[in-house]
């Protein structure tokens, strides 16, 4: 018996073997590709303030990240068999890249960020007078083993992805031009932006280096260590798909496309696969609304900065999900489970999860106290979305700016919209240590004459907020672990619905329709939806409406958390009927089994497999 030899010099690329040079650009490409899609998810709220632009608009960009896929992703799942694979990965990694230069440019073209105030932080806070009757202040501006690496890049991507994000949200905006002491407002401030773009540079040189393995790779390889006798016939097949690429592209476009319309009619045809996409559309919604969005929820929800919050989703989520992967796809191998067994796996393991999830309604975080728009300015608790509650009694002579948001803290606990609001007569400090005094608002809650000041910024939440935010987290780990566990077997049940002449195109029509029906709508009404329970609107420098500065998380809570639980309800009716149809599948093809000879009944169990 001959020893395997080692790949020729030819089938090496720099002492390593071109396939493994292919595996391993390929790994680097998704990790580059799901990293860049990972980091732009965790940074809309930080474009959304910067831009000062609502929810839905957000939602908007969101979706249209998916419309390149839209337009290529069905001709290149149908095309990229009969082209030359790496050539196509390679440019599409060099677009993409030179997408996300695109993307950061609006940082370079729109010039510094302005922070929202009411006062201006080029003056002197020990002499600006706040509130004076019958004086309007200014609004100022401020400043298989390939398959088991894919799967695994697809998890790394994102978790490096929320990892960058969570440290540029963590940095200024304008980092390049501002001086630290300068600002005066946290990472917790509802106007604080993070230096979104500077992630995007490092996600374009990633992907822009991820593509230069694929320019010089061959569009055909031989495996590692095969025989002589292998090799020779590889030879004899490789090399002839080599010399006939001149003859495939004398090939017209009608002779590549004839099968299109054929292929897609099955598709059409085929009940199980139509029943997935479905399934898919549903369930991909509430998961990409849900995601889009958490960052702002756990913003909003438990008085999270965004980096903190960025950090967490990516640190409690994306682990779990990479071992709940490697589980679930070890399970189907080692006991060779047929393509109903994986359906019925994929149903009720996803159900307990579904079941799971609703615990999250119980993880509850007192609403912030905010002087006319979650409590009166007495200190009783009313949620109102009417500008004019802004006014009371307290600083209604002041001739306060009402569209202005630029809290601060008075010691009673109440956060007040600005200092004028808080009916606050003087000031003293500079920079992020500025104390207003004499604040008739914090006097009308009861606190003696003496002791009325506030403080820049928010009050802090209760404690109450970050035990509630543990266990929201804790809940989302052992989600996301048991959804993952039931995403291998669901992937098989799509797989193992069609032909195999008909699985990369499948592949791909499935990929359109998620992102047609999913991709680019969800986050659209999502973002709608949660522009409705915004309390108090930020303002632009040229006197618009700016970005939602808090909300009431008490409907945010419900509408963020209801949404997708309708969208993956009403999955399960396909999915119940996918189960329905293999079974009756599985029972008539055992039935044809009983009648059939010994040698053709092996065959036919094979085939179920």
């Amino acid at each position: 018996m001959k020893e395997a030899e080692k790949p020729r010099t030819g089938n090496k690329f720099c002492c390593i073997s071109k396939l493994k040079v292919f595996l391993l650009s390929l790994s680097l490409a998704y990790v580059g590709k799901t990293m860049s899609g990972a980091y732009m998810n965790s940074m809309y709220t930080q474009i959304e303030k910067q831009f000062n632009i609502p929810a839905s608009l957000v939602g908007i960009i969101n979706g249209s990240f998916e419309i390149g896929n839209l337009l290529l992703i069905a001709f290149v799942s149908y095309f990229g068999a009969k082209l030359h694979r790496p050539r196509i990965i390679a440019l599409g990694c060099t677009v993409l890249s030179f997408g996300c230069l695109l993307i950061s440019l609006p940082h370079f073209l729109f010039g510094r960020y302005h922070i929202e105030s009411s006062i201006s932080q080029w003056e002197n806070f020990s002499v600006v007078p706040l509130c004076l009757v019958n004086q309007s202040l200014i609004s100022l501006p401020t400043e298989e083993p390939s398959t088991g690496c894919l799967h695994t890049a697809t998890v790394i991507g994102p978790f490096l992805g929320f990892l960058l994000a969570s440290f540029c949200a963590e940095l200024f905006v304008d980092l390049e031009s501002v001086d630290a002491e300068d600002i005066t407002i946290t990472a917790t401030d509802a106007r604080w932006v993070g230096a979104w773009w500077l992630g995007i540079l490092v996600c374009a040189s990633l992907n822009l280096l991820a593509g230069i393995p694929f320019w010089f790779l061959p569009k055909s390889l031989v495996k590692e260590g095969e025989s002589n006798e292998s090799e020779e016939k590889s030879k004899k097949s490789v090399v002839p798909l080599q010399e006939n690429d001149k003859d495939e592209a004398k090939q017209t476009m009608y002779e590549i496309a004839k099968d299109f319309i054929p292929f897609l009619k099955a598709l059409f045809c085929n009940p199980v696969y139509m029943l997935f996409i479905c399934i898919t559309v549903l369930q991909f919604s509430a998961f990409n609304g849900m995601i889009s969005f958490m960052p702002k929820y756990l913003e909003q929800q438990f008085g999270k900065s965004a980096s903190d919050a960025i950090f967490l989703i990516g640190v409690y989520n994306l682990p779990v999900i990479c071992v709940g992967y490697f589980f679930g796809g070890l399970f189907m191998k080692k006991f060779k489970i047929n393509i109903y067994q994986a359906a019925n796996i994929a149903f009720w393991v996803s159900l307990l999860e579904y079941l799971l999830y609703f615990a999250a309604y119980w993880t509850v975080c007192d609403t912030s106290p905010v002087a006319g728009l979650t409590v009166s300015y007495e200190g009783i608790e009313q949620v109102s979305y009417a500008e004019n509650t802004l006014l009371a009694g307290c600083n209604r002579d002041c001739d306060c700016p009402l569209k202005v948001w630029d809290p601060v803290c008075g010691n009673n606990g109440i956060t007040y919209v600005s200092p004028c609001l808080a009916g606050c007569k003087a000031s003293g400090g500079t920079g992020k240590s500025v104390v207003f005094e004499n604040c008739t608002c914090v006097a009308a809650t009861g606190l003696s004459s003496q002791n009325v000041s506030a403080i820049l910024g928010q009050c802090d939440g209760e404690e109450n907020c970050d035990k509630m935010l543990r266990y929201f987290l804790v809940l989302s780990l052992v989600c996301s672990f048991i959804f993952s566990l039931a995403a291998m077997p669901g992937y098989m049940v799509l797989i193992r619905s069609l032909k195999p002449e008909e699985k990369s195109f499948g592949v791909g029509i499935h990929g359109l329709a998620s992102r047609v029906f999913a991709g680019i709508p969800s986050p659209i009404y999502f973002g709608a939806l949660i522009d409705t329970t915004c309390l108090k609107w930020g303002s632009m420098t040229c006197g618009g409406e700016g970005a939602c500065r808090m909300y009431d998380i008490v409907t945010y809570r419900w509408l963020y958390l209801g949404l997708p639980a309708v969208l993956r309800g009403v999955s399960y009716i396909p999915s119940a009927l996918i189960l329905l149809i293999l079974k009756k599948k599985l029972k008539s093809e055992s039935q044809i089994l009983l009648n059939a000879p010994v040698e053709m009944q092996d065959k036919e169990q094979e085939a179920l497999k």
